[in-house]
This record gives structure tokens, C-alpha cells and sequence, in this order.
């Protein structure tokens, strides 16, 4: 279902985060986000020459990195082709320290103690969020195909209970899971066990 007719309106500014999944030859994953804001109209700026033409990227850059099956990171490197300054570039090098993390709950509480304020770039900082979640969601079926999460195995799918639709105690589950069908716990909130994956994003996305 599409969002309602919108009043009239003049678009102003785009911001457009693509992020995608790559496996390598190697058995490892690339996962590549890339961020890119312009305007729609010319704009005074300091660091454009005094102006930034319409179009034109304010900011364009983007963070790659590479991860195992347990989301290991094991290289890291970003880029910033285009930055309202010079100087903004000179920070990029400060991304491989995430190298030697692992996206799991947590991962974005280390990220922010890494990168907020002046060790970072603000919008970088922002592009871990979904580059964290596009590495999930990447390798998800390979995982799901390893540890036979649509099998009647012994192993809780990591899924479960992170959103309503795949709640315990839902059809959804009963009709895929049946062993994990929790139909006395109805009303019953989220097991606390769980609440760190469900703060952070329906499909796991690390806090």
C-alpha cells in the first residue's frame, strides 16, 4: 500500500543510501554502503568554489567492509569523493578501526563510542546502522541454509520474536515453526533475553 497523495509540494533534497552485498570468491563478503545527498537548487557554500550547483553531490561517500559468516570484520575502509570540505576528507582513514569488531548486539553502541563528535564523520557514522543490517541480510540465506533454520532442527531460528509478524506466540510461526509455537504466552511480553535485537531492528540489526 503507497503512502497517501501528498499535498503540493517542491522537492528540495534527496538522500539517496544504497547498500549492497557482495560474496567473494574467497568464501568472505563484501557489504558496500554508499550515501549521496544533493539539492535541487543552487546554494551558496563555502567550501564548492562559494557555490554548490544544483544536483551536484553535497556528500558522496561510502564504507566498505569485509566480513566472514559470523560477521567478523576483517578489512574496513571508507571513501569520501564529495564533502562541503576539503578538510572533512581527511577523516575517512579512522573507519579502519572497525576492523576486529563483530556486528552483533552492541555493535552500534561501539561504533558510537568510536566515531561520535570529532573522532567521525557524522554521516559515515550513519551508514554503519544499515551497512551492519545489509551484512545480515547478505549472508542470511547462507546462514539459513548451514544451520537449517526452516527445519524442524534443534536450533531456535535467530529470527524469531524480533517483530511481530514472526512473534512466538503468531500464525506465522505456528504454521513454519510449529515446535516453537508458544500459544499460552499470548499476551506476554518479549522475553528480555531478546530485547537488545529488538530495540535495535526487525532483522537483527546489532544495538
Amino acid at each position: 500500500m503507497p503512502l497517501p497523495a501528498p499535498v503540493n509540494r517542491t522537492l528540495k533534497h534527496t538522500r539517496k543510501v544504497v547498500c549492497e552485498g557482495y560474496k567473494r570468491e574467497d568464501g568472505l563478503w563484501d557489504i558496500e554502503a554508499h550515501l549521496v545527498d544533493t539539492k535541487t537548487f543552487d546554494m551558496d557554500h563555502y567550501g564548492h568554489d562559494g557555490t554548490l550547483i544544483a544536483g551536484a553531490p553535497l556528500h558522496d561517500m561510502a564504507v566498505r567492509i569485509t566480513v566472514d559468516m559470523d560477521l567478523n570484520i576483517l578489512d574496513a575502509v571508507a571513501c569520501m569523493d564529495d564533502t562541503p570540505f576539503e578538510s572533512c576528507k581527511s577523516i575517512s582513514d579512522a573507519y579502519t578501526q572497525l576492523i576486529g569488531l563483530q556486528i552483533m548486539p552492541g555493535f552500534t553502541k561501539q561504533t558510537k563510542e568510536l566515531f561520535s563528535g570529532r573522532k567521525g564523520c557524522t554521516h559515515l557514522l550513519e551508514l554503519l546502522g544499515p551497512l551492519a543490517t545489509a551484512a545480515f541480510q547478505s549472508t542470511h540465506q547462507e546462514r539459513e541454509r548451514l544451520e537449517n533454520f526452516w527445519q524442524d532442527g534443534t536450533k531456535k531460528p535467530p529470527m524469531l520474536d524480533t517483530c511481530h509478524t514472526l512473534a512466538t506466540n503468531g500464525a506465522i510461526v505456528k504454521e513454519i515453526w510449529p515446535h516453537y509455537y508458544e500459544e499460552d504466552q499470548l499476551d506476554a511480553l518479549i522475553p528480555a533475553t531478546n530485547l537488545e535485537h529488538v530495540q535495535c531492528c526487525n532483522e537483527l540489526e546489532p544495538a
